[in-house]
């Protein structure tokens, strides 16, 4: 038996939302300590990892190690019918049959509403996210990075980084002309959740698809900051924590062009 609950429905909501664009179809592996889900994007070009641990829920039951193969469409039509501040119950009981129960309760109203949603056979392939050391380790607030993302993607399909121990720069270069954002290190700023804090062991300069990046940041709802880790001619990964007890990360090839290196 499986059955976890969230104090409120939003949190779940705002998951979803910020994935569902790039994966259809999750297999979330549920343990005794943590539900988790690993998935490529249709083509293949985008991992997501999201971990969601004990700690997150009220209350957390898991008898043994399952899949729950969800479709994120129909998961996110059942979290609608919830309100952001309802308590969300989700449980799956392995002898009745292969639904999951979602159950939204509102404690101000006494109301409790009962949605069940068919799972579905997913192959879950599990993906070896290998170790990496990174060259490079940025952490900014997640609401100017999304805004960088969004300018640039006016300009050009793709998005430039370059990273120093002097600072950090988005590039977006396109026909019609270019914008380039830079930000220094700043560790002095009062409010910790402004700052810009850049880890620098050795200097970067990658391009990504401009196009993945915005789908990423749809995660800015989940959290305050954003932490993008960089390498050379490595996935770049860019991770919202969630309440200190689990994170979304996203993981895109760079893009390999010839034209932009040889500058």
């Amino acid at each position: 038996m499986f059955e976890a609950k969230l104090a409120n429905s939003g949190l779940l909501k705002k998951i979803v939302e910020s994935i569902k664009d790039l994966v259809t179809d999750a297999p979330f592996d549920c343990s005794e300590t943590a539900m988790s889900l690993q998935a490529m994007d249709s083509s293949h070009v985008a991992l997501v990892s999201l971990k969601l641990e004990v700690g997150l829920f009220d209350t957390y039951r898991c008898d043994r190690t399952i899949n729950l193969g969800l479709s994120l469409n129909n998961m996110s039509k059942a979290l609608k019918c919830a309100n952001n501040d309802d308590t969300c119950m989700l449980k799956y009981e392995e002898n009745e049959g292969d639904s999951i129960i979602f159950t939204f309760a509102d404690p101000k109203r006494d109301k409790t509403q009962d949605v069940t949603v068919k799972m579905m056979d997913i192959d879950s392939e599990h993906l070896g996210i290998p170790e990496q050391d990174y060259a490079v380790v940025c952490e900014m607030p997640a609401g100017e990075f999304q805004k960088t993302c969004k300018d640039l993607s006016t300009f050009s399909d793709s998005l430039n980084i370059t990273a120093t121990k002097a600072g950090i720069v988005f590039t977006g270069k396109g026909d019609i002309g270019s914008s380039v954002v830079t930000y220094s290190p700043s560790s002095n700023t009062d409010d910790e959740s402004e700052a810009v804090t850049l880890e620098v062991k050795e200097p970067v300069n990658v391009n990504f698809s401009i196009k993945y990046m915005n789908q990423f940041t749809k995660a800015t709802a989940l959290s305050d900051r954003v932490r993008l880790s960089l390498c050379n001619d490595v996935p770049v990964v860019v991770e919202y924590p969630i309440e200190e007890n689990g994170f979304l990360r996203f993981y895109l090839a760079p893009k390999i062009d010839d034209e932009e290196n040889m500058e």
